[in-house]
């Protein structure tokens, strides 16, 4: 009792993330797309550091519990960080090596503009169904596809709503995926009874988003043929187009298949590109490598740079200059650096009491069947912008809720589908969310721009409460209580 008269009210609670939010609103505004530079950091320090001056000074909370708290954060997201950097170097050579030239060189063949969209989208839910990872399908197959679309005239926020749509989809529901195995696992639901309940709100989401992406198309005035063939050309003059390279993607999707650990399937695929590289593409080794150098050391230095660091080759194309300039691992030292932050935050707030605050203002609206399921969405979204994590967000979303949902005699099963709904889905759409830094660095395409192009993502929160509202296929273990939408 003691603890919790000592635990901040639901105002003090929330006053870090007002700060952050209204902080991030006009950085954002202010620097736009460079706000990553080290604003939005300063941003999400500073509101951690309010955080830890409330918890110390007004509620006797002691260091060494936020210090613990956020080093508990930032350990639990070094196997992301050490895949963000493996992406970044395979996103490199992926471009330098010609097998992203040569998908896209292709793809305009076989995909029409009129259903880029809806390919696009189908193609990265098919991918990521089979991986069961939407970081991997958009840093493989998505960067492709972005190609393509820039080629025949799609804007980057349209091209990379459809990609993300179609990898959190497939993210979503795929056996393979952490995410769904961790809301299952968390909720206590076997895993393939999560999957099929959750395809009662995942598939009309999709539908809805791709009749969205089909429409659209249909009325898009793509790139004229002649633009696209001269873009093609300039793909061909510039990298050796050959089926040969497709051999990399092909193995990459064996050793997926195979289930095979991401960090290890990255890894390998990057090395494999970085030798293709250096058969198939000499003359651009020779250009990454610079004057000055001669002999081994050209090959040596060029594969090193198209790992680690940003290259841009010259074409007449000037289209085809941007989207074949790359940035390696070096590219995504912000990103990194704005995850750890990020980590900061969530676990001063979570040691500050601001989670707690967040489950009692959640569980105080959550009274009937549409309530509780709005207010898991509610709590979803919220625990996701102030942890920054989809992991820690399901987790603690689950946790929340789950004596809720007994409480009133709903089974786990829809506590689990509505935390996934609420909390993977949205996470790509947070800015400073590691989902939503991450996806807007290996696309290019910052989080503001594409995030209005996301139809499933921001759809699947929605249809969920729908579905509660029209009480479809849930279910009570306590008949005997008459609780009404």
């Amino acid at each position: 009792m003691k603890d919790e008269q000592r635990a901040p009210s639901i105002i003090v609670s929330l006053l870090p993330v007002i700060i952050l939010v209204v902080m991030l609103f006009f950085t954002i505004r202010m620097l736009g797309t460079d706000a990553m530079g080290g604003a939005s950091q300063i941003c999400l320090l500073t509101a951690g550091g309010v955080s830890v001056l409330i918890g110390m000074v007004f509620y006797g909370k002691q260091w060494l519990d936020f210090q613990n708290d956020i080093v508990d954060n930032i350990a639990g997201t070094t196997p992301a960080l050490i895949i963000l950097l493996i992406i970044g170097a395979l996103s490199g050579v992926w471009m330098l090596s010609g097998v992203v030239p040569t998908l896209i060189y292709y793809g305009l063949q076989l995909i029409s503009p009129r259903f880029f969209l809806l390919s696009a989208c189908v193609i990265c839910a098919a991918v990521s169904v089979l991986t069961g990872s939407s970081w991997t399908t958009i840093a493989t197959i998505g960067i492709a596809l972005l190609g393509i679309g820039k080629a025949q005239g799609f804007s980057e926020g349209w091209i990379a709503g459809a990609i993300i749509s179609g990898a959190y989809f497939g993210d979503k529901i795929s056996p393979l995926s952490d995410t769904t195995v961790l809301a299952s696992s968390v909720s206590g639901v076997p895993l393939f009874t999560h999957i099929r309940y959750m395809m009662l709100t995942t598939v009309p989401s999709l539908c809805i988003a791709l009749v969205v992406f089909t429409v659209y198309g249909l009325t898009f005035n793509a790139t004229e043929a002649a633009t696209m063939d001269a873009f093609q050309t300039a793909l061909a003059s510039r990298f050796n187009i050959s089926l040969w390279l497709l051999i990399v993607p092909i193995l990459t999707g064996v050793m997926i298949a195979r289930k095979v650990p991401s960090i290890i399937t990255l890894f390998v695929s990057a090395v494999l590109a970085e030798v293709f590289m250096l058969i198939f593409q000499p003359d651009v080794v020779r250009e990454v490598a610079g004057h000055g150098v001669s002999g081994g050391e050209v090959w040596l230095k060029g594969a090193l740079l198209s790992l680690s660091t940003s290259t841009s080759l010259t074409t007449d194309h000037a289209a085809l200059a941007d989207l074949i300039s790359t940035r390696g691992m070096a590219g995504m030292i912000e990103t990194v650096w704005l995850i750890l932050c990020a980590m900061i935050f969530g676990g001063a707030i979570k040691a500050g009491g601001t989670i707690a605050g967040i489950s009692r203002l959640f569980t105080r609206l959550a009274r009937r069947r549409t309530g509780i399921v709005t207010s898991t969405v509610g709590g979803g979204l919220l625990v996701n912008l102030c942890t920054a994590d989809q992991y820690i967000s399901i987790i603690l979303t689950c946790n929340m809720f789950k004596d809720i949902y007994e409480r009133n005699g709903y089974e786990t099963r829809l506590l689990s589908r509505t935390t996934e709904d609420a909390v993977t889905v949205t996470s790509v759409l947070i800015p400073w969310n590691t989902c939503g830094l991450t996806q807007a660095t290996v696309l290019g395409v910052p989080t503001i721009i594409y995030l209005p192009y996301c139809i499933f993502n921001y759809v699947s929160p929605l249809m969920s409460i729908l579905v509660a509202a029209t009480g479809y296929k849930i279910f009570r273990s306590l008949p005997q209580i008459h609780n009404k939408a």
